[in-house]
């Protein structure tokens, strides 16, 4: 590596200095090391390199050599040399072939030089390396582990991906993030019972790790759901450091003319659920009124058309990926935003650590995640009344806001051709029930409900959206132990989304899944004239479908219970003439109903927005009910490890209340305002 630069007089003299002592093994490693992190720290980085490069080639007798090779392989890397960092994290390795650390950064290195199947080598070759583990191993195996277990998940190689994240659970039970990934890489496979223990793995210990998407799959328990938010917002965010923590003063705007300045933050504004979602709202807002910022936080794109058409109508698009979570907190802080809308939530990519600063007066939880985000610092939560119904609003944390229908739809969505059954693979006259949602939605009574279905319907089939062929393999087996034949289970392969628009109305019945169900899917099955039948529960997860099925206007859809759900399937399947009602009733309001009157719902975004502004000017802004979120949890862990599926709901706070009196016998619990009033 050759450097070109030109410091101030005293640091060359410095440098020089440094140099030769180097070169006589007259300057200490720590005296080195102190050295370059000063220089480091005034981001003179060539400085630093330069003095590894010079210390490391005079002093290869030094028992510490390993270790002033990996400090330059982080220099190097600060300076965008990565092959530099790959050969002198070899160095490294080659002077103490056990370094932990200089394995883990090899292959992330590896990793991030597109080299997945190099880095996993890397990583494995650590983990084989360490199976007699010591206190001092024990850390950088984990890590391997982990390392290993996430990039194969993200490979789509879950098998592998389980057992190497099995490993690293078993090895250290007490951390999390092992867990969290191998829960919902069963998920993905369909693989049940999903959560489980082992003889050095209790199975609370995995509850403990499950984070709360996957647990809205696993289970319909809104207030364990609402205390694992809380302390994933602490694991993830936690208090900031005083120093940096914003106090934002509102900036007078009722009444004043003035525009509300609103801001979106998302890794999903391109195409994806979510930006399809947002991309007629975004177009829509009245830009006398409001002013729009967007902040990217996602994946880099190249002629995405759905960010292409926010950019066009979006006041100021940032692009904040690159930028730390204190940076990007200050520079939403320098935009004025009045109103900063957390389009994320805890879904993938999510930067929850923006929001602990509080860059913005007002913060809103709206549109990407399914739940209560159970913060200090999310005010608000805007929903529509069938997922938050009145009473039910113990569950959120946020004050809770209503909107006619909580899922946004774009009206201009591209659309293929219409393909015959023949043409997707399936039966031309067979009764086709389908389910689009992805195979983590999937659960054991689930489908043992459409098992029942398919029993109950002799020629019938079940259309799903396809995974692994180890996975559709494995749904096919269990199709045959409940006595169904498995070729009736048909999957559909992965398409364009005008495509898979197409190919949707050709079914004649959406089957939705329990405890999480569909939400953009069950619009576009909707939108294309597809009948949805659905079972809401207590949670968001569980009652979003349901609010799209009704703002489509077929309640009667509707299920009451399991066995309603499975009874009205039947039925349907058995009477081709209110079937055919149903799905001309959807047709005729296609274009007026709730579901798709977006400029009805912009307009009543923007109203809220103006209402949490005048909240804020008069000192009236929400303050989120943090209390007693750890008896929640306790307790919630307690319900949790009966496995009850589904529950009405005065069963279910019955449960939660007779728990909580336990509690206060052994010790006064303080009243709150859900369950212990």
């Amino acid at each position: 590596m050759v450097i070109h630069t030109a410091f101030a007089p005293e640091q060359n003299a410095q440098l020089a200095t440094a140099l030769e002592k180097s070169r006589r093994q007259q300057l200490s490693l720590l005296d080195a090391l102190q050295l370059a992190e000063r220089w480091s720290a005034a981001g003179q980085f060539a400085l630093s390199a330069e003095l590894y490069k010079t210390w490391t080639a005079f002093n290869d007798q030094s028992p510490l050599l390993h270790l002033a090779f990996f400090n330059y392989s982080v220099t190097l890397k600060q300076l965008g040399d990565t092959a530099g960092a790959v050969n002198a994290l070899k160095a490294a390795l080659k002077a103490q072939p056990m370094m932990g650390q200089a394995h883990i950064n090899l292959g992330r290195t590896y990793e991030d030089s597109g080299l997945g199947a190099q880095a996993i080598q890397q990583w494995r070759s650590y983990v084989d390396s360490t199976a007699e583990i010591t206190p001092d191993k024990s850390v950088h195996r984990l890590m391997a582990l982990q390392h290993i277990g996430r990039v194969m998940e993200g490979a789509g190689l879950l098998e592998d991906a389980e057992n190497a994240l099995w490993q690293a659970i078993e090895l250290r039970p007490d951390k999390p993030e092992a867990g969290q990934h191998w829960i919902s890489v069963r998920q993905h496979q369909c693989k049940w019972p999903v959560v489980q223990g082992s003889e050095y793995v209790t199975k609370r210990q995995m509850l403990d790790s499950i984070s709360p998407l996957p647990l809205a799959c696993y289970a319909d328990d809104p207030l364990y759901q609402m205390a694992k938010a809380f302390r994933y917002f602490k694991m993830l965010a936690g208090r900031p450091d005083a120093a940096h923590l914003n106090k934002p003063v509102p900036r007078k705007k009722v009444g004043t003319g003035q525009r509300l300045r609103i801001g979106y933050v998302s890794s999903d504004l391109r195409d994806h659920a979510v930006g399809f979602a947002l991309s007629e709202v975004l177009e829509l807002h009245d830009k006398a009124s409001v002013e729009v910022y967007a902040y990217y936080i996602g994946e880099p794109r190249t002629n995405d058309a759905t960010q292409n058409r926010m950019k066009a109508v979006i006041d100021v698009w940032r692009d904040i990926t690159p930028l730390s979570d204190l940076d990007a907190a200050k520079q939403i802080m320098a935009d004025e935003i009045d109103i900063l809308i957390d389009v994320n939530g805890y879904t993938k990519l999510a930067r929850t650590k923006i929001f602990s600063y509080r860059p913005a007066p007002v913060i809103v939880n709206f549109c990407g995640y399914p739940g209560t985000m159970a913060s200090p610092v999310h005010q608000y939560i805007i929903a529509d009344e069938q997922i938050i119904p009145p009473g039910n609003e113990l569950y959120y944390t946020e004050k809770v806001l209503h909107i006619p229908c909580n899922q946004p739809v774009d009206r201009k969505r591209a659309i293929g051709a219409r393909p015959t059954r023949t043409e997707a693979g399936l039966p031309e006259n067979a009764f086709v029930f389908a389910c689009f949602n992805g195979m983590q939605k999937i659960t054991a009574p689930v489908f043992a409900r459409w098992m029942a279905i398919l029993t109950a319907t002799p020629g019938s089939i079940l259309w799903l959206l396809g995974g692994s062929d180890i996975v559709n393999q494995r749904l096919r087996d269990l199709a045959k132990s409940a006595g169904v034949d498995p070729a009736r289970i048909y999957f559909a392969s992965k398409v364009a989304n005008p495509n898979h628009l197409a190919r949707i109305a050709i079914a004649d019945l959406f089957l939705d899944t329990f405890p999480y169900g569909a939400h953009s899917t069950a619009s576009d099955a909707l939108t294309m004239g597809l009948p949805v039948l659905t079972l809401p529960g207590k949670g968001f997860a569980s009652r979003f479908c349901s609010s799209i099925v009704k703002s489509a206007g077929i309640p009667e859809l509707i299920c009451a219970s399991p066995e309603d759900y499975v009874r009205k399937a039947v039925a349907l399947a058995n009477d081709k003439t209110e079937l055919a009602r149903i799905r001309t009733s959807l047709q005729a309001q296609r274009d007026t109903c709730a579901l798709r009157d977006i400029p009805r719902l912009v307009r009543r975004l923007e109203e809220l927005y103006w209402q949490m502004q005048g909240e804020r000017e008069r000192g009236d802004t929400p303050v989120p009910d943090l209390s007693n979120m750890e008896m929640y949890y306790e307790i919630g862990s307690e319900v949790m490890m009966t496995e009850v599926e589904f529950e009405d709901e005065a069963a279910y706070r019955k449960r939660y209340r007779d728990r909580i009196s336990a509690w206060h016998d052994f010790h006064p619990v303080p009243t709150d305002t859900r369950l212990w009033t």
